[in-house]
């Protein structure tokens, strides 16, 4: 596999802690969700993820519809939803619902366009097998 690029993120602190990126774009401090005891104001790794989540999954979709000589509304959205979970041994992990809208299309064709994007974006090939991935077609 051909390395395209490298994200680097530095954090101190853990979840109450502060993250840097390697180029100074991110430079931010972190706290636990504000349900969970967290500060007002702060993200959180959960978020991170998410947003990273959603984008990539956004572009994806767009990979998608550019195969099918189709463009997207820019009005379309997805909304990463990342719950973070605890099991009856004590044990954290993660779960992710990806609400996707894309606007004008009817239900059949989006949910080919969210399937076919679910195999390619590098997001959902990394969590697959370690993460439960609910895809809503909104």
């Amino acid at each position: 596999m051909e390395k395209l690029y490298t994200a680097e993120v530095t954090a101190t602190g853990g979840r109450r802690g502060h993250i840097t990126s390697s180029d100074g774009v991110i430079d931010m401090p972190l706290s636990l969700p504000e349900g969970l005891g967290g500060e007002k104001g702060k993200s959180n790794p959960e978020q991170l993820f998410a947003a990273g989540y959603a984008a990539c999954f956004q572009s994806a979709l767009l990979v998608v519809a550019g195969k099918h000589h189709e463009r997207l509304d820019p009005a379309s959205t997805v909304t990463a939803h990342v719950d973070l979970n605890k099991n009856s041994d004590g044990a954290y992990g993660l779960s992710v619902k990806l609400a996707v809208d894309l606007k004008g299309m009817d239900k059949e064709k989006a949910k080919q366009y969210v399937d076919e994007a679910h195999t390619i974006c590098p997001y959902s090939i990394g969590v697959q097998g370690n993460i439960d991935v609910e895809l809503e077609i909104v």
